[in-house]
């Protein structure tokens, strides 16, 4: 298997949204986001689905030193293989993919977020910095487009966390914060169980925790917004895989807005086709 082969498979495999933006891109353009996405994978299932704490921070020092070692001249992993041809033509550096590892390792040093800001250093190093070198691969031609890259991350991130509220709290993860669930009287124990605790009132909770998720999503929402408005319209038609993946993105959100505590007992997410719909749409008729 070619390293190509392998970053293609592994982007195909995650079935995330970004993937069905790639399609719509000329051939050196998708062959850099794929090698990106597929590092950004990488690095994610180290925290996703190594168990052991102990055995993940010795594979994300091992990740630091293969970036290293790559920017060096010696590349050793097929992603880092497939990704480096591209860092020269469009300006990927060291310090972006260190920035990555860097917000993986939040999630094995803490499962807890004090307030909106803590939250947004996190978010800042796992999407915003992933938005900024998108934005590059894709085309940006003006200065103003990396706020818009930051801010369209720092959106994809809130949707995820919302949409993942009842699965990262199972794994003792949440990123939910803390003086927002004080604000809103709903307890970490209460998203760990998934519910009432045994004996409470049910409705009570039911009352709570929607008060709290459509705060969520009115300000992830809101997100989306702000960032629409800081792309440039020089950029808007380069920068339209973004567009496609805040199209899916942002109707997943509204989907969850309707019923919040769907969070709780499911992964929300959107058919394979709908999202390629939703994508076809940006890209053909150039709105949202």
């Amino acid at each position: 298997m070619t390293p190509q082969d392998y970053v293609q498979q592994k982007a195909a495999a995650s079935g995330s949204s970004f993937y069905y933006a790639f399609l719509f891109l000329p051939p050196e353009r998708r062959t850099a986001i794929t090698a990106f996405y597929a590092f950004c994978r990488e690095v994610d299932d180290v925290v996703d689905e190594v168990t052991d704490p102990g055995v993940a921070q010795t594979k994300l020092a091992w990740w630091r030193r293969e970036v290293a070692q790559a920017f060096a001249g010696e590349k050793n992993h097929p992603v880092m293989q497939a990704l480096m041809p591209h860092t020269a033509a469009f300006g990927i550096e060291a310090r972006h993919l260190l920035a990555v590892i860097d917000g993986c390792q939040m999630d094995l040093d803490q499962n807890r977020y004090l307030d909106f800001a803590n939250l947004q250093q996190y978010c800042h190093l796992v999407a915003g910095v992933v938005g900024e070198v998108a934005a590059s691969i894709f085309g940006q031609t003006q200065a103003q487009t990396t706020a818009y890259a930051h801010r369209l991350g720092l959106a994809f991130q809130l949707t995820n966390i919302i949409r993942d509220v009842g699965e990262d709290a199972a794994r003792g993860r949440i990123y939910l914060p803390v003086n927002e669930l004080q604000r809103f009287d709903v307890k970490a124990h209460e998203l760990i169980k998934r519910g009432a605790a045994p004996g409470m009132d049910t409705a009570d909770f039911r009352r709570r925790f929607l008060a709290l998720m459509r705060f969520q999503c009115e300000r992830a929402l809101a997100t989306y917004d702000e960032a629409l408005a800081l792309l440039p319209e020089a950029d808007r038609r380069a920068q339209k895989p973004g567009l496609m993946m805040a199209s899916i993105y942002r109707t997943l959100l509204r989907e969850i807005a309707a019923d919040p505590l769907l969070v709780l007992t499911q992964r929300v997410s959107l058919t394979p086709l709908r999202k390629f719909w939703l994508a076809w749409k940006v890209q053909a008729l150039g709105r949202l």
